[in-house]
């Protein structure tokens, strides 16, 4: 195998950053799942049969060759699985990943098709996804499960979505248009058009974190879905962040990435890895985005689902400090930098959370609450750790919120700052 540079360190390559800018620009937009967080590596080494001898790369060159890249059709297969150490009681871990808590059929009054809470799913678990693109406006992901399957298709200005286990569809007008204006009906604000999917989703989320903060190299290569690739490490220089490191492997023909792994620093298995197993670079067949609801089925139309539901109105209403306080949030502050930035925020009333001894929840609640978290004191007071392998947050029992991807002890040591 070829030898490699050693670490490139950000700090002295500010065109990484026009790299990043450009990325962005590149990006194949698969319209699904960019988990939520912004925020995570899928299963072990996918297809691995060998190291195969690449010529050497920088890792200035490796972030420029993912910038330039002009991949616009693929088509194959991706495994995700994403690991996050959520607490499991009974359907509580369901539901806190976003896997339970969404518009439902009939009772509900919603869709089981409706991509807003379908798609969240992808936030647990191990699925395999059957993803398709043919540039801006063609693109088509399927959630294979046993014996049912889940299909999204974006095809000019409609988007489709489809449950085969309940034969309901979910249908949005004019969905092309309002993604590429970033406004539009509130229906197609509400679909999750940044919930990542694919590798290069991912990647695209990693390299915009690249700062003075984090340390990029080329680490050997692989052969991913069979085709030769770069592994791209970063990883935080900064001690107290719960990401121990990101590996992407590049495609080293086309500059696609083809596999993301974030592993935490706590070791273990990843938290998030998402890979091809099968990828094709050619041009899908037209009849992949066409799309006609089966004879029998539940068609929900995206306008009367948003007037009916009038809850969330897309991300952007989870930007910015005006729309934290509008909830009732009040004070967004960002303590620290890079990896290490945590979120401080206040709840309303400024009172930590409920008690039994309040009177506000029941002794077998509270029971439920305690077995959850984590007590711990400080110079704040005391409160309570909510933890998982990536995202910590502590809530302080003067109605404080912190939270971030770093540790419990730097948590604290943000609260008693």
């Amino acid at each position: 195998m070829a030898p490699y540079e050693p670490e490139q360190d950000t700090s002295e390559a500010g065109d990484l950053r026009v790299g990043r800018r450009k990325a962005a620009r590149y990006v194949v937009p698969i319209a699904v799942a960019g988990v939520a967080a912004a925020t995570i590596g899928l299963v072990p080494a996918l297809a691995t049969s060998g190291d195969p001898d690449l010529p050497k790369i920088s890792a200035q060159e490796l972030v420029e060759k993912i910038a330039a890249s002009d991949t616009q059709q693929l088509s194959g297969n991706v495994k995700i699985s994403t690991d996050l150490g959520l607490p499991s009681v009974g359907g509580f871990a369901g539901g806190f990943a976003g896997g339970g808590g969404g518009d439902r059929g009939e009772d509900g009054g919603g869709s089981a098709a409706d991509p807003k809470s379908k798609l969240m799913e992808l936030a647990s678990g191990t699925h395999t996804l059957r993803v398709a693109a043919d540039g801006p406006d063609k693109q088509k992901v399927s959630v294979l499960d046993d014996a049912a399957e889940y299909s999204l298709i974006h095809n000019g200005d409609e988007l489709w979505a489809y449950d085969s286990a309940s034969n309901e569809a979910y249908h949005a007008k004019d969905a092309g248009a309002a993604a590429s204006k970033g406004a539009g009906k509130d229906a197609a604000k509400d679909l999750p058009k940044d919930v990542p999917a694919t590798p290069k989703d991912f990647a695209e989320q990693a390299l915009k974190a690249v700062d003075s903060t984090t340390s990029v190299k080329v680490d050997g290569t692989a052969q991913i879905a069979g085709r030769d690739a770069y592994r791209l490490v970063i990883k935080p220089k900064q001690s107290g962040s719960t990401v121990g490191r990101i590996t992407v492997a590049v495609d080293a023909k086309t500059g696609t990435p083809l596999k993301f792994t974030l592993t935490p620093s706590s070791g273990g298995a990843a938290v998030v890895d998402a890979g091809f197993t099968k990828v094709d670079f050619g041009k899908p067949s037209a009849a992949t985005f066409d799309f006609t609801p089966p004879k029998g089925a539940k068609v929900t139309e995206a306008d009367e689902h948003a007037d009916r539901s009038g809850d969330f109105k897309g991300k952007d209403q989870l930007k910015g400090k005006d729309q934290f306080t509008a909830d009732g949030l009040d004070g967004l502050n960002v303590i620290g930098e890079g990896w290490n930035s945590i979120a401080e925020l206040k709840l309303p009333g400024g009172q930590g959370l409920p008690t039994a001894g309040s009177g506000d929840v029941s002794p077998d609640a509270q029971k439920l609450l305690d077995s959850l978290g984590d007590q711990v004191n400080g110079k704040f007071g005391s409160g309570t750790v909510f933890s998982t392998r990536l995202i910590n947050a502590l809530v302080t029992d003067d109605g404080k919120v912190y939270v971030g991807a770093v540790t419990k002890d730097a948590l604290v040591k943000a609260a008693g700052r």
